[in-house]
């Protein structure tokens, strides 16, 4: 049987091995690929489609706060499913709560916003602004609450920390949405292998390390709630900024102990005497 017959056949096998392989890149996990989306480019779709949106709100008075603060953090997806409101010339997605009549005062809410994206260079922050009315739906006070970042050993405490006391018996309702300075403004991130959790490890892996600015964005996972005790560890120990640099811990030590003895003026050490 002559070469000819079999030279087909074999460019065949070749070419369904060469496929194989090429299949087999394709479906390398996700945690293993390079990252494929611009955080730039999502941002910006996400902005746009927002702003593209037409508003239900423009005043308190319009939302509906029938729904009660939950008793601890809960979960809510702000993003193209939710409605619109237009408060100061910003369209933001928005959560309206009804506060707990029976509640003492003061307390505390709790608030955590997800990354909203699978690598950490191309994520960004839902960042929340709170203002809290009265029952006549008149604002008593408004605060785009700050976010420091703290990551647990658990996706319960992970993520971008921040809370609101409240301590005015006046306060009836609570809005939260995204201010025109918030969804401009940046969070803190610091990426510290020992720090990272089990359960973000394989997303964050691929990322190099160091300290990043997250920026904030107009949507994604925000949890609210009254404060829990797992809440107020993960906020008390949580980083807000880069720590200032000392000078160094021996420097630090001899300034903050008192040393039972001094240097004499011909630079001798001398041993102080008892008083």
């Amino acid at each position: 049987m002559s070469y000819r017959f079999f030279a087909p056949v074999i460019a065949l096998v070749l070419a369904t091995m060469l496929a194989g392989c090429h299949s087999a890149k394709v479906l390398l996990p996700p945690n293993l690929r390079p990252p494929s989306e611009s955080s730039g480019d999502v941002l910006k779709q996400a902005q746009q489609q927002l702003l593209e949106a037409t508003p239900c709100c423009s005043s308190f008075a319009d939302f509906s706060y029938r729904s009660m603060l939950p008793w601890q953090p809960q979960k809510f997806r702000l993003g193209s499913a939710s409605m619109v409101a237009n408060l100061n010339g910003t369209h933001s997605y928005f959560l309206a709560f009804l506060l707990p009549a029976d509640a003492k005062l003061p307390y505390r809410v709790a608030l955590k916003s997800e990354l909203n994206g699978r690598w950490l260079h191309a994520s960004y922050l839902f960042a929340p602004t709170i203002v809290l009315l009265d029952e006549g739906f008149q604002p008593i006070r408004s605060e785009d609450v700050g976010l420091c970042e703290h990551m647990g050993w658990s996706d319960e405490t992970t993520g971008a920390f921040g809370s609101l006391k409240i301590d005015n018996k006046q306060a009836r309702y609570l809005l939260v949405y995204s201010s025109a300075e918030q969804q401009s403004g940046k969070t803190y991130w610091e990426q510290s292998p020992a720090s990272i959790s089990s359960t973000t490890a394989a997303t964050l892996q691929m990322n190099s390390a160091g300290s990043f600015s997250i920026p904030h964005g107009p949507d994604g996972a925000l949890w609210i709630g009254m404060m829990n005790k797992t809440y107020e560890k993960a906020i008390d120990s949580a980083i807000c900024k880069e720590a200032s640099k000392g000078d160094g811990v021996l420097n630090t030590l001899r300034t903050a102990l008192p040393l039972p003895w001094t240097k004499g003026s011909d630079n001798k050490v001398e041993r102080r005497s008892p008083p």
